[in-house]
């Protein structure tokens, strides 16, 4: 499963939403210790925030482009596979 990412999350749109939502958490956290719910909920502002910049970068053309569909081959969903049966291996002596 590690060569099966194609590139996932490696562009700057996945990189700079997700900095930003982890300084929101960090925040959150904090003044979640510190029992100042306001600076909590500010916090909790910020996570959302790094998901809409994150958001708006990958429409701007920075994360990955959408994924081509793959062509049909002509007559290809109409031939169904062949099946195959195997006789029984009868013991020989």
């Amino acid at each position: 499963m590690a060569g099966s990412s194609h590139g996932h999350g490696h562009t700057p749109a996945a990189w700079t939403g997700v900095i930003i939502a982890f300084i929101g958490f960090c925040v959150a956290g904090a003044f979640m210790v510190m029992d100042q719910p306001l600076g909590f909920w500010g916090g909790m502002a910020i996570i959302v925030l790094g998901g809409v910049v994150g958001g708006v970068m990958r429409l701007m053309g920075l994360g990955l482009p959408k994924a081509e569909p793959l062509a049909m081959v002509p007559g290809a969903a109409k031939s169904k596979p062949a099946v195959t049966t195997r006789e029984p291996v009868g013991a020989e002596s």
